[in-house]
């Protein structure tokens, strides 16, 4: 039996706003756009890594009105969790972040338990790290 991770969720203020982040600066490509009523997910994948979706979705796409305004609450509070994802080349990959107009949160340091990383946060005030593993 094998099991891998198939989807992982963002929740986002703007789906529109947010592929100007995930898609142009990230360089993650659109898989697919689904609407249904007023609202949409968009699930975006790495060439890296094309199998594992990460979808976009607004706090009441799918949820009750009341799940919807807690975690709407959650995300303007900036409490969702961080986002990780991994680059070969972190000094470029931050460059061509900030570049997009990205917030920065912390530049390109390495870390004492190992990674060199960074953070940015994406329009809706999702925290985003991005990380290299350390060299041998």
């Amino acid at each position: 039996m094998t099991i891998s991770l198939q989807y992982s969720t963002i929740t986002v203020s703007d789906v529109d706003e947010s592929l100007a982040f995930y898609r142009d600066a990230l360089g993650l490509e659109v898989q697919s756009d689904v609407a249904s009523g007023a609202f949409r997910w968009v699930t975006l994948v790495s060439p890296a890594q094309p199998d594992l979706g990460i979808v976009l979705s607004e706090p009441h796409a799918g949820r009750s009105q009341a799940d919807g305004d807690t975690l709407r609450k959650l995300l303007t509070k900036g409490a969702l969790p961080i986002i990780v994802f991994r680059t070969d080349d972190l000094d470029a990959t931050f460059e061509t972040i900030r570049a997009s107009g990205a917030e920065v949160v912390q530049e390109p340091i390495d870390q004492p338990w190992g990674p060199r990383d960074c953070a940015f946060r994406d329009p809706s005030g999702n925290t985003v790290r991005i990380s290299q593993a350390p060299k041998p």
